[in-house]
């Protein structure tokens, strides 16, 4: 049987991780998606529950007091988290999971990952950084959205500045020039991972 995995996407803001997620789940019908919850208003066109779930912040810190989160990260003024159950679940049946989160949240789980015990959560995970090919297209990306007023777009592209310095601690790194190119990439690493013998050990001659 092939190993499920826990497949982290992160990214800056507008590089295109949430799309591309979206692609993954279209094609492997094995992978299923954490929700994050979150503390922001709910923009136009999203559908609570299968976007995000939409929390007040007293709801939010209570289910974090509880435990309730394999991580937690305060994004653009807002809390993010990581349902943990769905995850857990999720992994034990078999299947994979895909959390789709930012820099913060991906650095918790990383830390959470190398601190574990389990053996089976370790051989699962595995993340990949999205990047924009560049700071102008990015920009371009974001205005093109209409979602963000001027204030938020200098917010999120100073912290994408900061963010993609962080490219460098991930396993893999793929560039959404094209989003039929990046996919193809994402898509093969997600077949290759499958593919790979965790037993194997290498030795240098």
């Amino acid at each position: 049987m092939k190993r499920p995995l826990l497949l982290v996407i992160s990214a800056p803001s507008g590089a295109g991780k949430t799309t591309l997620g979206a692609m993954l789940l279209n094609e492997f019908r094995g992978m299923r998606r954490s929700v994050s919850c979150t503390t922001r208003a709910k923009r136009l066109g999203e559908v609570d529950g299968r976007d995000y779930v939409f929390l007040t912040s007293e709801q939010f810190r209570q289910r974090s007091a509880h435990g309730c989160f394999l991580e937690t990260a305060s994004v653009h003024g807002h809390w993010y988290g990581t349902p943990r159950a769905p995850v857990q679940q999720a992994l034990k049946q078999g299947l994979d999971m895909l959390l789709i989160i930012d820099v913060q949240g991906a650095k918790r789980i990383r830390e959470m990952i190398a601190k574990s015990g389990n053996k089976n959560l370790k051989s699962a995970y595995l993340d990949v950084f999205i990047l924009p090919p560049s700071m102008r297209e990015l920009k371009r990306r974001l205005a093109g959205r209409g979602q963000n007023d001027k204030a938020e777009m200098r917010l999120r592209l100073k912290n994408a500045m900061r963010e993609m310095r962080a490219g460098k601690e991930f396993t893999y790194l793929v560039v959404n020039d094209t989003l039929a190119g990046a996919y193809e990439k994402l898509h093969s690493i997600v077949i290759a991972e499958h593919c790979r013998n965790l037993k194997k050990k290498y030795s240098r001659s």
